[in-house]
Formats: structure tokens, sequence, C-alpha cells
């Protein structure tokens, strides 16, 4: 029988959405109470994490998007000083093997909500000059580029405002593949996923978001969202957040075999290189069995007990974010 532990030892698994506290910085080389700090990474086995630069939705005046703006780059900023002697910032899919080999975590830097932009696509660069390597186009609430799958009626949101993209969305995704970075749809709308998954160069991913099939969530993804995922190559992570997995039960009341039901739904759906791991931790994801980082290896636990092997693991846990990573770096331009 295969030994979980021995195979998880053996993966590069990259954790593609991890958020960091604000405005106090990341306490990263020390052990913490929260959720993701490089103790628990390492301890984990998690090779690599994408760190995520998270501006929540606010109004959309010229002061709000501009707080929004610097609030991005200062994060990115931090993220950057989670380099040190057992850590390595990444911005390519071949410099986190290299750092995986040389036994340093990776450190991948991104941005979730594209109001951070402002409104102006052209700053994107600013993000990617600053190792950001994926956009979350929506947060809760509609912006400039998109309509959320969570309006925010506190921000005058209508349900839809655009009906998907607007024009900035879709000039927004011509600049993230033309920079080499990813267009996540975690959190847009059903219209702005369908649409950006056609437009985008490169195939789009959920960073991180669950099955709507086995939670009704507005949050997670139809059957009819994932087949157009896989129609143009994408790939769907699934989060350890609790009410995406099981809609109204208590963190502690939701397992990792929960979690493994989602991977499960989607692998049967739309097939294995379509489908991997995320956490949202210390962004709202952690339950029972897999609290924080330190406890990743469980979740590998019980994708062996269902008969995963390595190969399909490796996939999972980080192999189909990387060929997704690649992807757009030899699209770029």
């Amino acid at each position: 029988m295969t030994d979980p532990a021995a195979l998880h030892a053996k993966l590069l698994a990259i954790d593609t959405h991890i958020d960091i506290p604000w405005p106090e910085g990341p306490n990263f080389f020390e052990e913490t109470q929260r959720r993701v700090d490089l103790p628990k990474l390492r301890r984990g086995g998690v090779g690599a994490a994408c760190i995520a630069a998270y501006v929540p939705q606010g109004p959309r005046t010229a002061e709000g998007r501009q707080a929004a703006y610097d609030r991005a780059i200062a994060m990115l900023r931090a993220i950057q000083g989670m380099a040190g002697n057992q850590s390595r910032i990444c911005t390519t899919a071949d410099a986190i093997e290299a750092a995986h080999a040389a036994g340093l975590t990776a450190i991948v830097p991104a941005v979730e909500n594209g109001h951070a932009c402002g409104g102006d696509p052209g700053r994107l660069k600013d993000f990617h000059d600053l190792g950001a390597r994926y956009l979350t186009l929506t947060h809760n609430g509609h912006n400039d580029f998109a309509d959320s799958s969570n309006p925010r009626a506190d921000l005058g949101d209508k349900e839809a405002e655009h009906g998907g993209l607007s024009e900035a969305g879709r000039a927004a995704i011509a600049e993230l593949n033309r920079l080499g970075m990813l267009v996540d749809i975690a959190h847009v709308s059903k219209a702005t996923m369908l649409q950006a998954a056609r437009l985008s160069a490169t195939p789009v991913l959920s960073t991180h978001s669950c099955i709507r099939a086995l939670a009704d969530n507005p949050r997670n993804l139809d059957d009819e969202q994932l087949d157009a995922l896989a129609e143009v190559g994408g790939v769907v992570q699934i989060t350890a957040v609790p009410h995406f997995l099981r809609p109204g039960k208590k963190a502690e009341e939701v397992t990792v075999a929960d979690f493994a039901d989602h991977v499960d739904y989607a692998v049967r759906r739309i097939g294995i290189a379509h489908v991997g791991i995320s956490s949202d931790f210390d962004g709202g994801g952690g339950f029972a069995g897999w609290h924080d980082a330190g406890e990743s290896p469980n979740v590998t636990a019980e994708l062996v007990r269902r008969g995963y092997g390595f190969d399909e693991i490796n996939a999972l846990w980080g192999g189909n974010f990387l060929r997704l990573l690649r992807l757009a770096e030899e699209r770029a331009g």
C-alpha cells in the first residue's frame, strides 16, 4: 500500500491562494497563530505558495481607486520581503521548480481584485514588475473590469452591471495575456467567467473555488462553467473554505473527506488535468483536518485512500497550475 507521507514528501505541492494580514503585514518567518507562516509551510511539505495582495472592493471614486492601487503596491512590496534563507520569490515555473530542488520554499506573488488597478489596465505592468503572476478579476462586488458573483448592495450594485466583462475588463485580459499573467476567475459572475474563458489567449483558472453541484453557493462553479473551463484547458483549484464545501456547516464540522468529494466530482466531470488544490488560508479557508498549512499532508492521505496515484496527486497539488503558468509565459507578448 502507498505510504501517503512518503508520497507527499516527493511532491512539489503548490497552494495557489493564501492571504496575508494587512495593514500589519506578514510575520512570515516565525511560528504564529495564523494558518500560514514559513514554519507551517515547511512542516506541511508545501513547496510553493501563491501569496495574494488582497484589495477589498470599495467605492469607485478617484480617491477609492487610488487607495486600492496604493494598497496593492504596498502589499506586493511586503510579499517581496518574504524572501529569506529558506524562501525565494519566484515568478516563473522554472524558478519555482529550481527553488524546490534547492530546498527553498517558493513564494509567488499575486493580486486579488481588479479594483486594485483603479480602472486602468495599464497598471497591471506595475503589479507584474513587483512579481504578480495572476490577477483575480473581482472580489465581492462589481468593479470597473467585471461583474462579481457576489454583488454588494451596500455599494449600490445591481445583480449585473456590465453583463460580464466591461470594455476595460476585456482590455485587462489582453494586457494580462501580454504580460504573461494568468486570469483568475474566482469571485466573478458566471457571465464574466464564460466570457473570460473565451477571450483569454491563455487558459483561465479559478485559484480558489468549489463545485456548485455539491454546494449551492454563487462562488462555486456549476457544470456549464466546469465544462467551459475544460474546453479551454483551464483549471479549478478546489479550496478549503468551509461554506463553499458544505453550506451551513461550521468549520469543525467540515472534513478532508468533504474537500475530496469536490475534487472527485471535478475530476469525474472534466478530468484530472483541469483540477487542483488550494487553501485560501488566512482568507477564510480551514476545516477539521486541514486547519493550517502544517496539516497539508492530510489532504494527500485522503486522496491516496481514494485511489489516486502519485502522478494524479502531483497534478492536483500544483502540476496543473505550473502547466498554465508556463503557457502564460510562452504566450506573453
